[in-house]
């Protein structure tokens, strides 16, 4: 659907204001001949009326392209000083343009004289006052409008994403997977199976504390993380090494479970065996980013689809700061980083 040219504000306003524009134009222009003869006051009416729409498309265009380069809210006081200055100048030519416009019109009588001219650039320009004022006001209101709609898609996307991450934590194929392990360790190694029962509690526990915040200390992920490798070691065996990083001491951030994400997503997307085990290095890089790497065993996928958790880490973090996530990959590994955050200053 084609954007319209003027919006429903501006629909308002102009229809409010054009039939007592063309009511004092007139009579300014003509007297009161324009009320008491009705072929002066058709023709007079039809040509304020043209004239009117084209100053109003006019100033329009001129106001758009000034907010164009001033869009932003902060730029409120440099974008209405420019509008008054460009309007203000544009609307000297339409007031003398008006006049001649009158002068060559038959039966109205009006002479192309500056007499005629200047009051006319002087109404002029109480009326570019309120205009501007009339247009940025609009004009804030539409952004305003659309922060909020996009506040709101933002939220939902960042509720939506922590809410898919819970669900496909605890989700029926995840349980399903484990007591799987864990019934063929109760046949092996019953030690080995308690302690993966105490893993899988511990895993569990920290999915659904983690559900209810936003942020949590590295050291956190990493504690989570050495729980998650042992869970994971259990399961696949000598078939996938997971390089685990040096303890953590500083203050800053990670949205929770985003090593869990990371690695499930390399799990996803990669084949592995004894012979050809997958390998995931973590660590932090750079002092202010996590970093996730793997050398790349690809299984057969559409190269168009976006690796699935990232999308949703793009959208938490979106939602949380400007910062971004990065992926680099190579012909033989797959690296991923994210910032690591502040408590109190998230970008």
């Amino acid at each position: 659907m084609r954007p319209r040219f003027f919006s429903k504000y501006e629909w308002w306003y102009h229809l409010a204001i054009m039939p007592v524009f063309c009511a004092v134009g007139n009579y300014y222009f003509i007297g009161t001949v324009y009320f008491r003869e009705f072929p002066v006051f058709v023709k007079a009416t039809l040509l304020v009326l043209a004239l009117y729409w084209f100053s109003i498309v006019m100033l329009t265009l001129v106001v758009r392209w000034i907010i164009s380069r001033f869009p932003h809210v902060d730029e409120t006081r440099p974008r209405l000083l420019a509008m008054l200055l460009a309007v203000g100048t544009l609307t000297m030519g339409l007031a003398a343009f008006d006049v001649w416009a009158y002068s060559v019109t038959p039966g109205l009588e009006v002479q192309f004289t500056w007499q005629n001219i200047w009051p006319i650039m002087i109404l002029g320009g109480f009326f570019d006052i309120f205009l501007c004022s009339m247009l940025g006001l609009f004009y804030s209101l539409e952004q305003w409008k659309k922060n909020q709609t996009e506040s709101e898609k933002l939220e939902r996307e960042s509720l939506q994403h922590q809410f898919d991450a819970l669900k496909g934590q605890v989700n029926p194929h995840f349980l399903f997977n484990s007591l799987n392990t864990l019934s063929a360790l109760i046949g092996d190694d019953q030690d080995k199976a308690e302690e993966f029962v105490e893993d899988l509690a511990k895993i569990y526990r920290y999915i659904l504390q983690a559900s209810k915040t936003e942020l949590v200390p590295v050291q956190a992920e990493f504690t989570f993380l050495h729980t998650y490798a042992r869970l994971l070691g259990a399961r696949y065996g000598e078939s996938l090494h997971i390089i685990e990083p040096e303890p953590y001491a500083g203050e800053l951030l990670v949205p929770p479970l985003v090593l869990q994400v990371l690695i499930d997503n390399a799990i996803k997307f990669n084949t592995m065996s004894k012979a050809k085990p997958l390998t995931i290095e973590t660590g932090i890089a750079f002092s202010q980013r996590l970093m996730v790497r793997n050398n790349i065993q690809n299984k057969v996928r559409t190269m168009a689809t976006e690796q699935g958790g990232l999308t949703g880490l793009r959208v938490k973090y979106h939602a949380l700061s400007n910062r971004e996530l990065r992926v680099d990959e190579t012909d033989e590994h797959f690296t991923v980083t994210v910032p690591l955050l502040s408590a109190r200053v998230r970008a």
